[in-house]
């Protein structure tokens, strides 16, 4: 088992790998008490060679393994690739490319939904994972044998994952629905938080303008606040504490306590007066310059005959593909489908939409229907003016 130290091994084992097609890739890190999570470890593999990379090791640096990263010759194999792929950015400024992630592609060929790392080796390699090691500390050194083999295991597996998915892709000619998955992978702006975005990441539970101004704010301030403070959202303030601060906007330190949701004592803090300052911003706007609240689109109840038809068709679609239905639509999808025509959910786009979209569509405004047969359900059309007498 080699542990790469040193910058010269590193850029060693780099040129190597760049002879061969793919390379498989995992990392370890901590991320509780950070907002940007903490790497402290790499594994990597070709199909002849398995390394683990300590970044933590003194004088190190990883520039030759972000050009590998960045290699358009070589794919970059993950499993669960987001968070992995996050912290490279972070890193790196780049997003590793060409890419495959072996959880995703798992799921296209109808091995389960989200199914884990241990699962997949289980099924297609058939050895046991011993995973006692998962949640130890990765910080500390020196790294005992057992961390380390758990730690190369995450990688050596993978190299026949990912082959066997490679084929069952192509013989499923299933190429078009994994590259759409990948290309959100591999667009940079997926692992990019933009303060100014932050608000879209809560729920929205406000329906008034100056309301939301303040939820836009606020979620602003605390993104912006985690992020140069590099800690938790919530260790700035709880989503409950933003919703309530939004809707009450207190215009003392005192009015503070008044809340649930808020930490007894915050008003008088130095967040407490920079949230007070926000909130008198907020109630100066004039009302044009107010956010409009996005509209809701009014239409059949998601719950009604519409929605309960749409998931009919999406568990015949995903017996008919071998896929689980989750993959192709979730519940929100098809609640927002019932609601929007044009909602933008990942069911009506690319080849989900292919798919299941279209035919979700068509179902809504009764060009087509469904019937039982003895081969399970069937699609049929609909004659126009009988659906529109209907």
């Amino acid at each position: 088992m080699q542990v790469i130290t040193s910058t010269g091994a590193l850029e060693a084992f780099c040129k190597d790998a760049a002879r061969f097609h793919y390379v498989t890739v995992d990392t370890e890190f901590l991320r509780e008490t950070t907002y940007w999570p903490r790497l402290c470890l790499v594994q990597a593999a070709t199909p002849e060679r398995a390394v683990i990379i300590d970044p933590l090791a003194e004088g190190i640096d990883l520039g030759p393994f972000a050009e590998l990263l960045a290699d358009e010759h070589v794919t970059k194999v993950f499993h669960a690739a987001r968070q992995d792929v996050e912290i490279f950015v972070k890193l790196f400024d780049t997003v590793p490319t060409p890419m495959f992630d072996t959880q995703i592609a798992a799921s296209v060929c109808g091995h389960g939904e989200s199914i884990s790392y241990d699962n997949l080796v289980r099924s297609i390699v058939g050895e046991q994972i011993d995973k006692s090691s998962r949640f130890t500390d990765w910080s500390a050194r020196p790294l005992s044998e057992k961390q380390l083999t758990y730690a190369l295991a995450d990688v050596t597996h993978l190299r026949p994952i990912y082959v066997q998915l490679r084929d069952e892709i192509a013989k499923a000619r299933r190429e078009s629905w994994v590259a759409d998955e990948m290309a959100v992978l591999e667009a940079r702006d997926t692992y990019i938080v933009d303060p100014e975005q932050a608000w879209k990441r809560l729920k929205l539970k406000v329906t008034k303008p100056r309301d939301l101004a303040a939820l836009q704010a606020l979620a602003r301030w605390r993104e912006k606040k985690a992020q140069s403070n590099d800690q938790p959202r919530s260790r700035v303030l709880k989503d409950d504490a933003i919703y309530e601060l939004a809707q009450q906007r207190p215009r003392s330190a005192e009015a503070f306590d008044k809340l649930r949701a808020v930490p007894r004592g915050f008003g008088r803090s130095a967040s407490g007066g920079e949230i007070l300052a926000i909130i008198a911003r907020v109630e100066d706007m004039d009302k044009a310059s107010l956010p409009a609240v996005p509209h809701r689109p009014r239409g059949p109840s998601p719950k009604g005959a519409v929605g309960d038809l749409l998931r009919v068709l999406l568990k015949a679609v995903a017996d008919s593909n071998g896929v689980a239905p989750r993959i192709i639509a979730s519940s929100d999808d098809i609640d927002a489908i019932v609601l929007d025509d044009q909602a933008d959910v990942p069911a009506l786009k690319g080849w989900r939409r292919k798919l299941f979209g279209a035919k979700a569509l068509d179902i809504k405004h009764g060009r087509i229907g469904l019937a039982a047969s003895r081969k399970g359900v069937v699609e049929f059309e609909i004659p126009q003016d009988t659906a529109e007498a209907g």
